[in-house]
């Protein structure tokens, strides 16, 4: 089981931080965070999709149903790289491939299935009917955040990491919009140095 610590959350965005669960994209291989349905549990509770206590009973339920939580873990994996795809096109200034947009339209359509809207103590919110046994509930969300950002008119602030060897997305939240690293910390100090290393050469 992957620590939730060990999840970067830096895109600012859920579906971009989704995404980012592939570290080090050109590797070969690259670093993969989810290996199994425990780590997609696990994500899930670093971003609050789930409390504590809702993901022990998804564990349970995928203990009970292993070919089921199996099914939906590789559904997860093939949404993930569609949506990878589908932001790096946007921010490449590129269209979509039509069959990664179909397929997180088929995620979409699944999850607004369960979509529902419910009174809160002032107004109304959006939740999700059917959700505590769903093994699948977390890309309800997932295929939510990444229609929502696609249809939003801040689309054009999704950007992809400069480092070549990285390839994470994140939503540029600078005041003028020029930031150019998922993180300055760790891509962004590494350019640098290797910047200065070029110019003492």
């Amino acid at each position: 089981m992957v620590e939730t610590e060990d999840f970067e959350l830096i895109g600012h965005q859920l579906c971009l931080d989704y995404v980012n669960t592939l570290d080090d994209r050109m590797g070969n291989p690259p670093h993969e965070l989810l290996n199994s349905y425990t780590d997609l549990v696990s994500w899930s509770q670093k971003t609050h999709l789930l409390t504590d206590k809702q993901a022990e009973h998804l564990l349970e339920q995928a203990r009970r149903h292993p070919a089921d939580a199996s099914d939906v873990f590789q559904r997860a994996l093939v949404l993930r790289e569609a949506i990878f795809r589908i932001f790096v096109a946007i921010a490449d200034r590129t269209s979509p491939a039509e069959d990664d947009l179909a397929l997180l339209n088929g995620a979409l359509a699944n999850a607004m299935c369960h979509a529902c809207v419910v009174p809160k103590a002032e107004g109304f919110a959006w939740d999700w009917t059917d959700k505590e046994n769903a093994l699948d509930r977390m890309l309800w969300q997932v295929a939510r955040s990444a229609a929502d950002l696609l249809t939003s008119e801040l689309l054009d602030d999704v950007r992809v990491c400069a480092a070549e060897d990285c390839m994470w997305l994140f939503f540029d939240t600078s005041k003028n919009h020029s930031r150019r690293w998922c993180d300055m910390k760790s891509c962004g100090n590494r350019a640098k140095a290797r910047r200065h290393y070029a110019r003492k050469m």
